[in-house]
């Protein structure tokens, strides 16, 4: 099957530190795949290379064959890859809705007045926030603020989305809320790469798992089977634990 996105030696180097060290891999449409490793492995290094917010240093990102890496975030996000961040990062000064109208301006089809607004509601009834459109988004929960910065991912309409720990820090039914949620757009056909942390959302969502440590890829496959692989157990617990 023709993957969707390809890396072929992905590096990335911070002076004299290799955060990702030569990282290779293909995911098909319609996966949804588990990037995993200890804090400081690389992930979301990788991330940023995928999405354009860093160049690699060395080697290849191709979406649908046609080569990405390098290229800007914007320029990215054209191409059709959407990303949230570890931190949420809304437009705090707008409401709900005005947040997500503001992607929809930006995407490689832009939508702008009643048509904008009508699609952002729709937006925001899939991630659970229908009728909230006009609350001011710096004043949400903080799961709220993660349906509006993932409402306004969608909103560009991505062939790949990036999700970089989106369900830490939520509370026990938070979290099992936020997994139904990912797990509606994985039902739904949407091609993911998910770094997370949580391992029964890993579970749960990624049929496959990659594995990253000290930016090397040590374990890509089946998600019951990586995570039983004893080099992970070594690279999350230690080898007194392993």
């Amino acid at each position: 099957m023709t993957p969707l996105v390809s890396l072929r030696g992905l590096t990335r180097r911070f002076g004299g530190l290799t955060a990702v060290n030569g990282l290779s891999f293909d995911i098909v449409e319609g996966e949804v795949v588990g990037l995993l490793g200890p804090n400081g492995s690389g992930k979301t290094t990788a991330l940023n290379m995928i999405s354009g917010a860093l160049k690699p240093s060395a080697g290849e990102i191709s979406l649908r064959g046609e080569a990405i890496g390098g290229l800007s975030p914007h320029r990215v996000a054209r191409k059709g890859v959407a990303r949230t961040f570890q931190l949420v990062r809304i437009l705090p000064s707008l409401t709900v809705i005005d947040n997500v109208v503001a992607a929809l301006a930006f995407r490689s089809a832009p939508l702008w007045g009643d048509a904008a607004r009508a699609e952002a509601e729709a937006l925001l009834a899939r991630v659970g926030l229908a009728g909230r459109g006009h609350e001011a988004a710096v004043q949400l929960t903080y799961i709220d603020q993660k349906r509006v910065e993932l409402a306004r991912a969608l909103a560009t309409k991505p062939s790949l989305l990036l999700l970089d720990e989106w369900l830490a820090g939520l509370n026990p039914t938070e979290l099992r809320t936020g997994i139904d949620l990912i797990g509606s757009l994985r039902d739904g056909g949407m091609t993911i790469l998910l770094v997370e942390h949580v391992m029964d959302a890993v579970r749960a969502l990624c049929g496959r798992c990659i594995v990253m440590n000290a930016g090397t890829r040590i374990a890509d496959g089946e998600t019951g089977a990586v995570l039983k692989d004893p080099e992970v157990i070594r690279a999350y617990l230690g080898t007194d634990h392993a």
